[in-house]
């Protein structure tokens, strides 16, 4: 397998988007970088909309992440519950 990526801009709503995917992903690895936050994963990453609304304490639309979002590497799987990157479908 490789090694699938995502960055966002470094703000309060993109630490609670990487605390969920901390929760959901537990392999991940995040690099708090100037300005930007990385999170990289074997395989897949997934971000759950219910987590990031638990962590930010309200509903989130997943759409609401492209706000944040820098660049990603992998395969996208996007849906109202769910943002997935894979590196092989």
């Amino acid at each position: 397998m490789s090694r699938v990526q995502i960055a966002f801009q470094d703000n309060d709503e993109s630490r609670y988007i990487v605390a969920a995917i901390e929760q959901d992903n537990t392999t991940a690895v995040v690099h708090y970088e100037p300005a930007m936050i990385r999170v990289e994963n074997e395989g897949s990453l997934i971000i759950n909309r219910d987590t990031v609304s638990e962590q930010i304490g309200m509903e989130w639309d997943v759409q609401s992440l492209h706000i944040n979002l820098i660049t990603l590497t992998g395969h996208i799987d996007e849906d109202d519950d769910y943002f997935k990157i894979m590196w092989n479908n």
